[in-house]
């Protein structure tokens, strides 16, 4: 089973503005927040529509998130937007104690996650986020791989309960889900079944862990591919159901391969179900600036070495 990949015309962080616009159209009781950078994230499409609900903050994060927080504490629903690095880091402490301890109405448009902000180079590529988004109690964290994922996840952001980090892409990739797919709190999408390898994977290296399945599938190593859009909570029943039934794990994503969801999906398996098991990821180290194909080659994220540890995890079978 091949998925059809589609060059996609806009990048995730558009996509997801645009659904924020059309979801907009229903909900009026609902504000943005920016940081200078509306015109990255494309929130300026909702502040040229509604202006009378769309702030730009300047360069202040910590500040953002904190107007934020007074908004939902009052009862208002409200988004902010911004780059993961400056969201996770600089404003931590407030999206921790104001906005996640009262369990706030705050949802999150975060770009740049991981190195698809490959030619802006370290100081804009977030690849902490997810170990620092997940670690704080009530925050959800979802991260959508194609345009069609990004703009239904508002909607799913909106009717969950408190806050929720969207982890969004600097570039457009590719294009796989039909315009009727649901994106569901806990959900997951397998993509393509087989019985010796379980591979699993979100946002961006999604499409290399396909390409990985298609090249594996070439050698007799047939992969489930699972995309896990929903990182916390994950889908536990759909990755218990596949690792039973293929006996191998393969995780591969664009983030600091400590604390990600690799380590996530490592201690799982230790509790519920032991099977041999490679996560790939950046290794304790900083990327650079350079081309994103380049990159995930460089830090071991390209299909050819997921193919590589699916390869190793069969042979401990």
């Amino acid at each position: 089973m091949t998925v059809e990949r589609v060059k996609a015309k806009k990048p995730t962080r558009q996509a997801f503005a645009e659904g924020l616009l059309a979801y907009a159209q229903e909900h009026r009781d609902f504000f943005v927040l920016e940081s200078d950078i509306g015109y990255s994230t494309y929130t300026h499409l909702f502040g040229d529509k509604y202006p009378e609900r769309y702030f730009n903050l300047g360069i202040a994060e910590v500040g953002a998130f904190a107007v934020a927080a007074g908004l939902a504490a009052s009862g208002r629903n409200v988004l902010v937007g911004g780059y993961g690095v400056f969201i996770t880091m600089r404003a931590l402490e407030v999206v921790r104690s104001f906005i996640c301890y009262p369990n706030l109405n705050v949802k999150i448009l975060s770009s740049h996650g991981g190195i698809t902000a490959a030619v802006d180079g370290v100081t804009h590529q977030a690849t902490e986020d997810i170990a620092n988004m997940t670690t704080l109690p009530n925050m959800k964290v979802l991260c959508p791989a194609d345009p069609t994922a990004a703009a239904a996840m508002v909607r799913t952001s909106f009717e969950i309960h408190g806050p929720v980090f969207n982890r969004l892409m600097r570039d457009p990739l590719f294009e796989i889900y039909g315009p009727d797919e649901v994106f569901p709190l806990g959900g997951s999408k397998l993509l393509r079944e087989g019985k010796d390898v379980t591979l699993v994977s979100y946002g961006d290296i999604l499409f290399q862990a396909l390409a990985a399945a298609e090249q594996l599938s070439k050698e007799g190593i047939e992969a489930d591919v699972i995309d896990l859009y929903s990182i916390k909570p994950y889908d536990k029943e759909r990755i218990l159901q596949s690792i039973r039934k293929t006996n191998g794990l393969v995780v591969a994503e664009n983030h600091q391969q400590r604390n990600g969801l690799g380590y996530e999906l490592a201690h799982f398996c230790l509790v519920n179900c032991p099977v041999p098991f490679e996560s790939l990821g950046l290794m304790d180290t900083f990327a650079e600036s350079g081309g994103y194909g380049q990159l995930l080659d460089k830090y071991g994220l390209s299909a050819q070495h997921i193919v590589a540890a699916a390869q190793r995890v069969v042979r401990k079978k």
